[in-house]
C-alpha cells in the first residue's frame, strides 16, 4: 500500500510541476510568420516528415530543454520590437508539446504579448486551438492527395470562431497543377468564408535548406525538384481568382 500511495503523489507532484518545453531556436525579426514582426520560437519535434521540410533539424534533433521563466523572460527583452506584431509558436510542430505551449501562451498573455500557433493540422486540440489569437495552417499536399487529415483540424477552428491563415509550399511539378489546386480550393472553401486566394498564402519551395540536410547526413529528396518563382506564386493565385467560375462551369 505504502509503494502504490509514493507513486501517486509522485504522480502528482510531476503534473504539478512547471513544464518545461524542448525548443529549437527563437528568431526575432520574421515578418512572414504571422502579423506584423513576429518572435518565432521553433519547437523541437515533429509528427511528420515532409520530404521539403526547410527546418530538419527541428525533426531529429533533440532541442535544448527550458522553462517557461526562462523562455518568456528572453522574448520579453523583444516585446518593443514586436509591439504590433506578438509571438509566434512553431516548428516542428508545437501542438506535440501541449502542456509548455499552453503555459508559454498564458505566461505571454500576463505580460500583454500576443501569439499564434503555426501548425501543420494533423493534431487537433480545442484547448491549443482555443489559446491562440489565431491558427496558421500549412497544407501538406505535396505528395499527397488525401486533404482528409484538416477537415477534423478546420471544422474544430469554425466551432471556435478562430481565425486561419492557411499557407501552402508551392513546389513545381509537385501541387502545382490544376487538380491539386482545386483541391486545396475546395477544402479551404469548405470551412471558411470568401475567397480561397485571399485566404490560401503559397510559399515558393526553396532549396536553402540543403546544407541542413547534409549536415545531418539525411537525404534531400526533393534536390532535383525546381524551386518556386514569384511567376509560379501568381500562377497559382490567379487558378484560385478564377477557380469558383471553373467548378460550376
Amino acid at each position: 500500500m505504502e509503494e502504490k500511495k509514493d507513486k501517486t503523489v509522485n504522480a502528482a507532484q510531476v503534473a504539478a510541476a512547471p513544464p518545461v518545453g524542448y525548443i529549437d531556436s527563437v528568431y526575432c525579426g520574421s515578418g512572414v510568420d504571422g502579423k506584423g514582426l513576429r518572435c518565432v520560437v521553433f519547437f523541437a519535434g515533429c509528427n511528420l516528415r515532409c520530404p521539403f521540410c526547410h527546418n530538419p533539424e527541428t525533426l531529429f534533433k533533440q532541442g535544448t530543454m527550458t522553462d517557461i521563466d526562462a523562455l518568456v523572460s528572453r522574448l520579453e527583452r523583444y516585446k518593443g520590437y514586436f509591439r504590433r506584431g506578438g509571438v509566434t509558436l512553431s516548428g516542428g510542430e508545437p501542438f506535440l508539446q501541449k502542456r509548455f505551449a499552453l503555459a508559454l501562451v498564458s505566461a505571454l498573455h500576463s505580460k500583454g504579448i500576443r501569439c499564434c500557433f503555426e501548425t501543420n493540422g494533423y493534431i487537433t486540440d480545442a484547448e491549443l486551438i482555443g489559446a491562440a489569437e489565431y491558427l496558421i495552417v500549412d497544407v501538406k499536399n505535396q505528395e499527397t492527395d488525401d486533404l482528409s487529415p484538416y477537415e477534423k483540424f478546420f471544422a474544430e477552428c469554425v466551432r471556435q470562431g478562430k481565425d486561419v491563415r492557411v499557407t501552402n509550399v508551392l513546389v513545381p511539378g509537385k501541387n502545382d497543377s490544376a487538380e491539386k489546386l482545386s483541391a486545396l480550393a475546395s477544402l479551404v472553401k469548405k470551412y471558411f468564408h470568401g475567397e480561397p486566394s485571399e485566404r490560401i498564402k503559397f510559399l515558393p519551395f526553396r532549396k536553402l535548406c540543403e546544407e541542413k540536410y547534409a549536415e545531418l547526413s539525411i537525404p534531400f529528396r526533393y534536390a532535383g525538384c525546381r524551386e518556386g518563382e514569384q511567376e509560379d506564386v501568381e500562377k497559382a493565385i490567379n487558378f484560385l481568382k478564377n477557380w469558383r467560375f471553373r467548378s460550376f462551369s
